[in-house]
């Protein structure tokens, strides 16, 4: 059964991009309707819920947005698009304010009044801002409950099957759905549609994203032939929870605050290793502490559970009790004392720097298609700061809605203001690839998850080789052809999670082909992305970004496009004040 249905404004995802795109089109346009679709419940699920650390922002004596757009492009490594670079330090400074004064957010303050502001790593200023360490819940919980005031419709546990592009091929007329409560598909045409789904690298052993994450906007983007760049870029943030088998809480991220407070990493036998591979030692950047501990656990130097260590009681308990409230009591829930003695950890895939390729004002190659948050590429380069990631979805996401809200009204380059036709032969090939497992013999498709992910950890995880990787793809094509020979034992499509589970894997499996494709034609080593048969980063003044694309016969095509350096080169400082400093981080 297809059922259809019409709006103006559709909006995929209800992270910090999808709500702020939401609030920001219905303030700029109230006479347009405003949709919301999302595969869980409004504000109950995505990654933002979950953000811990904070929200960076250029607000100290002292800092400026200069400064926040040099720690963003040298974290990069000189991949990230300037322009995007630039707009998300410079327009963060206003959406805090908004979080602030118009959403209702409450972050901590100093005994003057001003916002408290911690310290990252990466980051030559302390400009984190945040509640406590459970800073995601705080935006989110303001942003629901401001966009349930509005009339703003709501599509919830509606699963986006696919991006469907008009009749004549050149617009995006809408998205198809399957209502997951009654199994109903379901068609809505929307002059402008936002992606904003969050990636979700869950693909791998340890990984920080809830389960239900599974890549989705992204596998679409790819299907509907849309470009992606820097797919090789996953961040695995160095200090996931190693709970041991008898928690599920292993993956969720211990916040870098943490490190950046003072916290110390030790090795099974519990000797301090970080200054053995970079000076600034605990405060390194993510992809370098990665890196650091994923080479302790190859050497053998572990804990019981084949981590390492976190310690922070010498800091003093009750101070760390103070200051961390939300992660002593994670880790206490899984057995850890984290205010009075170590926990374990390991390296944990936590954030895609890749994704579809879009202008600073979320626009995509496909009319009609927008983009922001993790599903955007550009803005981050081959490294993400720690604070940047919630700031880069309420940024993106504000402007994406305010430029929808204008596209869907205006005439001219970018008119979209009217509803356009399907191509029916599309939808239902879609419906037809969704129905496929029901006419397949029952099979186990948890246990090929389990194998892709292990497989994903030691083939194209923290450090890389070809022969890893060319492994990798040979397992994912197998996973591919095992995946559509496995079928369903329950052929109801009413709220039927297995059937959610193996649409989840087909696109984990995708989107883990891109990554592994990417990173074995970058023959360099860039921030998150190591191979240790290319360990050199590669000429600065010559960088360039990976783009790929799925051809005409399915297959992935690689190419790369040159970084333009359009505000600051290689070199180059926008500090005038302290060029020695920069440039020699820039090196």
């Amino acid at each position: 059964m297809l059922e259809r249905h019409d709006t103006d404004i559709l909006i995929l995802g209800s992270g910090g991009a999808g709500l702020f795109a939401a609030l920001h089109a219905q303030k700029a346009r109230p006479d347009l309707k405003v949709t919301i679709a999302v595969k869980g419940l409004l504000g109950k699920c995505g990654c933002t819920r979950m953000v811990q650390g904070g929200y960076n922002v250029a607000l100290g004596r002292g800092d400026s947005v200069e400064r926040h757009f040099m720690d963003t492009i040298i974290g990069g490594k000189w991949l990230p698009h300037q322009e995007m670079a630039w707009k998300l330090c410079k327009t963060a400074v206003e959406r805090v304010r908004e979080l602030e004064n118009e959403i209702g957010c409450f972050f901590d303050r100093m005994p003057d009044g001003s916002l408290h502001q911690k310290a990252f790593a990466g980051q030559t200023f302390d400009r984190t801002v945040h509640k406590g360490d459970l800073t995601g819940i705080e935006i989110i919980s303001r942003l629901m409950e401001q966009v349930l005031a509005r009339p703003v419709e709501r599509m919830e546990e509606h699963r986006a099957l696919a991006l469907i592009k008009s009749k004549s091929g050149d617009t995006l007329a809408g998205v198809l759905f399957v209502d997951m409560r009654s199994g109903v598909f379901r068609f809505v045409r929307a002059k402008t549609v936002l992606l904003g789904t969050g990636g979700g690298p869950t693909m791998y052993r340890y990984h920080t994203p809830s389960g239900d994450k599974s890549m989705d906007g992204l596998a679409m983007a790819l299907r509907i032939g849309l470009p992606l760049r820097d797919m090789e870029m996953v961040q695995f943030h160095p200090t996931g929870l190693l709970g041991g088998a008898g928690t599920r809480m292993t993956g969720t991220v211990l916040e870098e605050g943490l490190r950046g407070a003072g916290g110390y990493l030790l090795d099974g036998n519990g000797r301090r290793f970080m200054f053995d591979y970079d000076a600034a030692g605990e405060r390194a950047t993510r992809d370098i502490v990665s890196r650091a501990i994923y080479d302790e656990m190859r050497k053998g130097n572990t804990t019981p559970n084949g981590g390492v260590y976190l310690a922070m009681s010498h800091l003093g308990p009750d101070s760390v009790r103070k200051r961390f409230k939300g992660m002593v009591k994670r880790c206490a829930d899984c057995g850890f004392d984290l205010a009075g003695g170590s926990v374990e950890v390991v390296p944990t895939a936590h954030y895609l720097m890749g994704g579809a390729i879009c202008d600073p004002d979320t626009r995509t190659e496909l009319p009609g298609l927008y983009v922001a948050g993790e599903d955007a590429g550009g803005a981050h380069g081959s490294n993400r700061l720690g604070g940047n990631g919630v700031a880069n979805s309420t940024v993106y996401g504000g402007i994406a809605g305010d430029v929808m809200a204008l596209d869907a009204t205006q005439q001219g380059d970018h008119a979209l203001a009217r509803l356009r036709d399907p191509d029916e032969a599309e939808i239902e090939n879609v419906i037809a690839r969704a129905r496929h497992p029901f006419a397949r013999k029952s099979g186990n498709v948890h246990d090929l998850r389990n194998r892709l992910m292990d497989m994903m950890w030691d083939e194209v995880g923290v450090m890389r080789s070809a022969d890893g990787l060319q492994r990798g793809l040979a397992r994912l094509k197998d996973f591919k052809s095992e995946l559509l020979e496995t079928g369903l034992a329950d052929a109801d499509m009413t709220f039927n999670i297995t059937w959610h589970d193996w649409l989840n894997l087909e696109s984990l499996i995708e989107m883990s082909e891109v990554i592994a494709a990417a990173a074995l034609w970058r023959q360099n080593s860039r921030g998150a992305h190591y191979r240790e048969d290319f360990s050199d980063g590669g000429d600065l003044e010559t960088s360039y970004f990976t783009v790929v694309r799925r051809n005409d016969a399915e297959a992935l095509d690689v190419t790369r496009e040159p970084v333009v350096f359009s505000i600051v080169k290689p070199g180059e400082t926008l500090l005038k004040d302290e060029p020695e400093t920069l440039v020699a981080n820039a090196r």
